[in-house]
């Protein structure tokens, strides 16, 4: 019962979650400390143990309202031994005008349970507090017997012994990037969704970007909060979607993906010229659009097709070297001009969210370039750019499905890289939520060897063809 009373969300789709102001034992000198003063009731026979106060945090602040809401926790213990449990809710509201929509439209509600220890069962009931305005209706029956199915679920788990196996929030407060979400979403939710020009569907992308974007506000408000932010970089960008939020929200910064999309001409203007059509061939590579190679970092290895300003992220298109040879042929040449070597000024903030082919790439081009960097894995691909099925980990009770294998290998080899990773299960609507974070070294630059880690990975033969490929297949969806 107390997950349903500190997780909301369980319930009602309609909510965020509940920021908890007040869970103690409860006294008669019991006071609040947040000024929201709990709604106390006693009851005959039983005894008032436990008091919350929760404020019930909506999705859209648009349409509803927070509720603070009082929950008592009593019990009663029969001469049989028989113990009786009951939870009720108070909503701080005088009327049944007062209720949000995601609330029933009662003064209170109630679960009863009754335990029998003799014989190991009980029986979980539900009762309502109704306004006089407000009778019984067949929609308050309804959410009734929804909120009696949720409870004997979760119920039923817990006597089995479930236990949560994904767990969120563990790097930023749920609270903070939910509100920044909610902000982002009145902001610009339904201007993007109806202005959609992909095939795709723009609720997904465009409610998924937005969480990104809010956990990357906050992630950044963390990291930089004591010095000028440096500027990102999304690679296999696709729809460029996230790199238009960032850049409306104030941060510098650009994105390049192999195919050019067409939503990129109906962004803003900023947007238009910060998205770039390139492709990415590893500076460490042979014959790669470097005239030399290296195994270290260096932000002057090569050529360099995108001139960055260090302090702001921002780029612009210079003429590359032609690579392996000279060339009077004018379609290899644009071809040159569209390849980027994958260095980028020291510090500059890496997004890989769903790069597919780029996205094993990442934490190598990171360390090439000592920048932080974000990965959100989507399809599985190696090294070289090929389609392969990442081998299952061993020794870990994860599990050993595709992405859970997938995820496990990026992690490894970015721990092979040298970066610490941290772990965090993202709030997007997908089920490839899982974002890697490298913010910390655990080795030094020096001590890493790159090209033979690749080889080491699978070795990356192929991957300038694989690339090249990209520019001229279909765009994927995301």
């Amino acid at each position: 019962m107390l997950n349903l009373i500190r997780n909301p969300n369980i319930n009602s789709n309609h909510l965020f979650r509940a920021d908890i102001s007040l869970e103690a034992p409860f006294t008669s000198e019991l006071q609040n400390g947040s000024g929201i003063l709990p709604r106390i009731t006693q009851f005959k026979s039983y005894h008032l143990k436990t008091v919350i106060v929760r404020t019930l945090i909506p999705r859209n602040f648009l349409v509803d309202r927070p509720l603070d809401q009082t929950c008592l926790i009593y019990q009663d213990i029969k001469d049989s031994g028989e113990i009786r449990s009951l939870v009720i809710y108070l909503p701080h509201i005088a009327s049944a005008a007062e209720c949000p929509f995601y609330h029933p439209p009662v003064q209170g509600i109630a679960f009863l349970h009754d335990f029998s220890p003799q014989i190991q069962a009980g029986c979980i009931s539900i009762y309502y507090s109704f306004f006089e305005s407000e009778p019984r209706t067949t929609k308050l029956e309804r959410t009734a017997l929804h909120l009696l199915a949720v409870i004997h679920k979760h119920g039923q788990g817990t006597a089995a012994g479930y236990v949560k196996r994904v767990q969120h929030d563990l790097i930023l407060p749920q609270a903070i990037v939910q509100n920044t979400y909610a902000r982002l979403k009145a902001k610009y939710a339904k201007t993007l969704i109806d202005n959609w020009i992909e095939v795709t569907d723009p609720g997904k992308h465009v409610f998924e970007d937005l969480s990104i974007t809010a956990f990357l506000i906050e992630l950044w408000a963390d990291m930089y909060k004591d010095t000028d932010f440096p500027g990102f970089v999304d690679i296999g960008c696709g729809n460029g979607l996230l790199v238009h939020i960032l850049l409306e929200e104030g941060y510098s910064g650009w994105g390049f993906d192999a195919r050019r999309r067409k939503s990129w001409d109906h962004y803003s203007l900023k947007a238009q010229n910060s998205l770039k059509e390139l492709v990415l061939i590893p500076s460490i590579l042979p014959n790669s659009c470097s005239s030399k190679t290296s195994t270290r970092n260096s932000n002057s290895a090569g050529s360099k097709p995108m001139d960055m300003t260090a302090s702001r992220g921002e780029a612009s298109v210079v003429h590359s070297e032609i690579p392996v040879h000279q060339t009077n042929n004018i379609q290899e040449q644009i071809q040159a001009s569209r390849i980027h070597n994958g260095t980028f000024p020291k510090g500059t903030f890496i997004i890989s969210n769903h790069a597919d082919e780029l996205t094993p790439w990442t934490p190598i081009l990171a360390t090439l370039s000592e920048c932080p960097f974000i990965m959100i894995p989507c399809c599985s691909h190696d090294l070289s750019g090929a389609r392969f099925r990442a081998p299952p980990p061993k020794g870990t009770s994860v599990s050993n499905s595709a992405y859970a294998s997938l995820v496990s290998w990026m992690s490894k080899l970015a721990e092979d890289c040298g970066w610490r990773i941290e772990n965090e299960m993202l709030r997007i609507p997908s089920t490839r939520n899982t974002a890697l974070i490298g913010r910390h070294r655990e080795k030094t630059l020096q001590s890493v060897e790159l090209l033979e880690l690749v080889a080491m990975y699978g070795g990356a033969e192929g991957w300038r063809e694989n690339a090249l490929k990209l520019a001229k297949g279909v765009a994927r969806n995301h």
